[in-house]
């Protein structure tokens, strides 16, 4: 298997199109935004970079990769030769079937399909196919160079040769593959979630502010990142939106999103992509929004 078609450019598609190319397979870069494309080539450039100064690649591994890496806005004949098809487009299960729906029509009848959604479920995804044994989840996680995780689920109907395969190819591109099932949110964010809802209840009942509630996280349970400032880094919007399938799937009242999560989503107070969350990250530093702010 050497071809693959990623279909959407941004923040998870061009980094898996990135480990995709580093590997030595021929990727194709599917977007209906010609800058959203042009720009996902840039920051693989700049990542590769970087890759470059620390000396974990080379120049012609730097240009190999690159070279490896085709941008097209016409998704029917991006999927045309693929043997895999990655779709990372938004966290919304109507935009993901009408994609589907296309990649069924127009892949090669032995292409496996894979979704990069981190909750949505794998066999209401497949089911919208004419393949729904070839249909697979692979759940990078974000920054897809740098981590090693990927959740590989399971749907329904997915044949267990379709998993092997895509267990193997995860391993090829240097990652660790987990095997799990297909429930609302998988495992990664059906734990993680959930802590981060309870940290924004507990800004939002007053219990602490945001850098306290960072803080106790980092150092008390050595945590890398405080969940307030991982939300911010994941966007809140996600986050409520993977709260929401996880709160509709399980209807469990332990998944309903914080009123603050939801306000703060309103105000277009995303994180990190909109320049604040529930840090300011206005001039390049991170500051913590101040607790009065969210009364």
């Amino acid at each position: 298997m050497v071809n693959v078609t990623v279909v959407g450019a941004g923040t998870m598609g061009n980094g898996i199109a990135h480990v995709f190319a580093l590997k030595g397979f021929s990727v194709t870069l599917v977007d209906v935004n010609a800058s959203v494309l042009s720009r996902a080539l840039e920051v693989i450039s700049s990542n590769l970079d970087r890759m470059l100064k620390k000396q974990a690649i080379s120049e012609d591994d730097k240009h190999q990769t690159l070279h490896r890496i085709h941008t097209t806005t016409i998704l029917p004949e991006a999927v045309e030769a693929a043997d895999l098809v990655v779709e990372a487009a938004t966290e919304n299960f109507a935009i993901k079937a009408d994609i589907f729906r296309t990649i069924d029509r127009h892949a090669p009848k032995a292409a496996l399909l894979a979704t990069n959604t981190s909750s949505i479920s794998i066999t209401r995804i497949a089911a919208v196919t004419q393949r729904p044994q070839q249909v697979i989840g692979m759940h990078f996680m974000n920054p897809v160079p740098v981590m090693k995780l990927v959740e590989v689920i399971n749907g329904l109907r997915t044949d267990a040769l379709v998993t092997d395969r895509i267990v193997s190819i995860t391993k090829e591109l240097g990652k660790v593959p987990v095997v799990v099932n297909d429930y609302p949110g998988f495992v990664a964010n059906r734990i993680l979630m959930p802590m981060i809802n309870e940290a924004v209840y507990a800004l939002y009942e007053g219990v602490a502010g945001v850098a306290e509630i960072d803080t106790v996280m980092k150092l008390g349970m050595n945590h890398p990142m405080g969940p307030l400032r991982l939300a911010d880094f994941i966007g809140l919007d996600v986050c409520l939106a993977i709260l929401r399938v996880l709160y509709e799937g399980l209807g469990h009242p332990k998944y309903a999103p914080s009123p603050l999560l939801v306000k703060m989503v309103d105000a277009g107070h995303l994180g990190v992509k909109s320049g604040r969350g529930f840090y300011d990250y206005s001039g390049g530093v991170k500051n913590p929004v101040v607790a009065p702010e969210f009364a």
